[in-house]
């Protein structure tokens, strides 16, 4: 590595061969690439041919692969290169623990949690879009990085554009904070309609290419529902001041409204491009090659509010929020039960939520956690009631 004025970048990016982190190494090579920055490390799952090539291609020094089995698989893929190769949990961790100044966490659901939880602690800034680590374990995890010294960065497009819209000598001046939704692609269906969608139908957005796991919370509100409790802890702000509105067109991303009545939004198109290239550059700004805003085109803006009788997620997030304790965790983690069971075609669409209400309503408990054992054994223990809740609905269809 370089040293001085023209030392590289050293990066880390958990969670390179989903849709964040395909985006983030397309942003990585507009900005220069290999002769600007240098990858510490890169971590998958089960795509191993993608994270080889991608490994490869940017000359990472550590891939690692979360699926302890396909650990010979990856390390043949990567025979003949000075590469080296890691699996498992222990796997993800030692990426985290690299020397990266900047690491990217983009490894989706509750197995993202302690290796970025690892990054913060080392004081590396996050670029943060994995939603667990403040969903299920905001107070310690904001505590982490306040006491590592690196800076939480928003990845998430509603998030970012709080973040970009925040002024931070104003921020005794917030009065609200309105996340805005697409509303996904059932928007105007009923919920007699949206009972019988199938995984493949939720999935397309109409407006954001995700993958699956985000498609079908956009399709739920479930997404959004996490984003308000993210909220909550990214800004410090009060479960009152978090409002959501649905915007069909997804050109202003979020906005921020201040006690003198002015709102600022911040706009762009749907790309998650924009959102990581500001968190990679942050606080300056930097030439991306995005899609510019088309002002005569778009020609109109819609907002409409939310439907909490047809997306309760959404009212269950408020409870959660309200509730506080590890009420974010028990939710998450029944959610992301509910969320398999209905992708394996096990459960209707609107019993993720009904799942997801049940548990919460079973674990009633708001006792703050004091370490991430506490946030662990509340995810457990709201999985095996999840799961239990799944058999139940089914055997009741």
């Amino acid at each position: 590595m370089t040293s001085g004025a023209n030392a590289k970048r050293r990066l880390t990016i958990l969670g390179s061969t989903g849709s964040i982190g395909t985006n983030t190494l397309d942003v990585i090579d507009q900005l220069g690439g290999r002769d600007r920055f240098e990858i510490a490390a890169l971590t998958g799952n089960g795509n191993i041919d993608l994270l080889a090539a991608q490994a490869k291609a940017v000359g990472a020094e550590l891939a690692v692969t979360a699926d302890e089995g396909q650990y010979e698989n990856l390390k043949s893929a990567l025979s003949g290169t000075n590469i080296e190769v890691a699996a498992g949990r222990s796997g993800l961790i030692e990426a985290a623990d690299r020397d990266a100044g900047w690491v990217m966490a983009a490894i989706v659901g509750t197995a993202g949690l302690a290796p970025t939880l690892a990054a913060a602690r080392r004081g590396a800034d996050i670029a943060l879009a994995n939603k667990e680590c403040l969903v299920s374990a905001g107070d310690l995890f904001v505590s982490a990085v306040a006491k590592g010294g690196g800076r939480l960065i928003p990845v998430d497009s509603e998030h970012s554009a709080i973040f970009q819209a925040l002024e931070d000598d104003q921020r005794h001046a917030v009065e609200r904070i309105v996340l805005t939704a697409s509303g996904g692609p059932f928007r105007t269906w009923t919920r007699e309609q949206m009972a019988g969608v199938t995984a493949e139908i939720a999935r397309a957005h109409p407006n954001w290419s995700m993958g699956l796991k985000i498609s079908i919370g956009s399709a739920s509100m479930f997404n959004k529902a996490l984003e308000m409790i993210e909220a909550k802890h990214l800004f410090d702000a009060r479960p009152e001041q978090i409002e959501v509105v649905v915007h069909p067109q997804s050109i202003i991303h979020s906005m921020v409204g201040y006690s003198d009545g002015s709102v600022l939004a911040q706009l762009g198109c749907p790309d998650m491009r924009t959102a990581i290239g500001y968190a990679l550059t942050y606080p300056t700004r930097t030439k991306l090659n995005v899609d510019r805003l088309d002002f005569a085109r778009i020609a109109r803006l819609d907002f409409e509010a939310p439907d909490e009788v047809r997306f309760p997620a959404l009212r269950l997030a408020r409870t959660a929020m309200r509730r506080g304790g590890l009420q974010g965790a028990i939710m998450n983690a029944a959610e992301e039960i509910a969320f398999h069971a209905f992708v394996a075609g096990r459960i209707g669409f609107l019993d993720m939520a009904d799942i997801a209400e049940t548990v919460m309503e079973r674990m009633t408990d708001i006792t703050p956690a004091l370490s991430m054992d506490d946030v662990y054994a509340a995810d457990d223990e709201a999985r095996i009631r999840a799961a239990q809740a799944v058999s139940a609905t089914e055997k009741a269809a």
